[in-house]
């Protein structure tokens, strides 16, 4: 059975085009490597056997996930003024950019359309249009999802024993193509930092929900300024994605990245 977990740091560069015609929406981002590991495997630990004995134990040790990819790493990019062409009127650097990275199997986003993503929406995906900025009644739910990831509902790293936060000061207001999420509107994660855990405000990640296309996007909401990641370096972002390793699959999975920049 292949248990992976893949680290991934990478840079975003993008323009965020601001058309006067639309709506402001998250736009595609340039993604480059830079490195992709996993956690090495413990040395088996001894006991001696002698015949004739029976022995109690007590044995611990460490699984590498079979269900989440770990992406973290840093924004680059501007604000711009252009036209339906890409030419440029005017633009903005930013040497700390905030707001969202965005993370889906779907490379093709009704960001008009975007909701929470609700774990107890009853399957029946009739249509949501127009409903952006409310959480999912119809679309995808918990059980679909885990089972399109071939996750069992006691898995103990299943998406809602990840995704274990909602309600007030479990994540933080933000915008997604002019819809507002207040909050802790949505069900999030924190992913750890460097203590070790996952801390109030820091590495902030939101289910979210596009119902013209039935899908989920896993959202990092960007830390301005300085912020130690995991691994006691300063990172813009973390987050998880689903991947199913489990069994006999082997496969990989493509995810497409989208950037939202203030």
């Amino acid at each position: 059975m292949r248990c992976k977990l893949i680290l991934l740091f990478f840079s975003v560069a993008v323009l965020a085009s601001i058309p006067l015609i639309m709506a402001i929406q998250p736009t595609g981002g340039a993604v480059t490597e830079e490195r992709s590991e996993t956690a090495p495997a413990d040395a088996a630990g001894t006991m001696n056997a002698q015949a004739g004995n029976v022995t109690e134990l007590n044995i611990f040790g460490y699984s590498v996930t079979q269900t989440w990819q770990g992406y973290f790493g840093n924004i680059t990019g501007t604000i711009q003024l252009a036209d339906s062409g890409d030419n440029v009127l005017y633009n903005w650097s930013l040497a700390d950019p905030q707001g969202e990275i965005y993370a889906s199997t779907n490379g093709s986003i009704t960001w008009d359309n975007i909701q929470c993503f609700n774990f107890t929406a009853d399957g029946s995906y009739t249509g949501e249009s127009g409903n952006g900025g409310t959480t999912s009644l119809y679309g995808t739910n918990l059980t679909t999802l885990e089972s399109q990831f071939n996750i069992a509902s006691g898995d103990v790293d299943g998406v809602d024993e990840t995704f274990t936060l909602s309600g007030a000061g479990t994540h933080d207001l933000f915008y997604t193509a002019n819809q507002e999420f207040s909050e802790g509107e949505c069900r999030s994660t924190r992913i750890y930092g460097d203590t070790g855990a996952g801390v109030n405000d820091e590495f902030e990640e939101v289910l979210l929900y596009e119902p013209a296309t039935s899908s989920v996007i896993f959202t990092s909401l960007i830390e301005p300024g300085n912020m130690l990641g995991f691994d006691n370096k300063d990172y813009d972002f973390e987050m998880l994605v689903l991947e199913d390793g489990r069994g006999t699959d082997t496969s990989v999975t493509p995810y497409y990245f989208f950037v939202e920049l203030e």
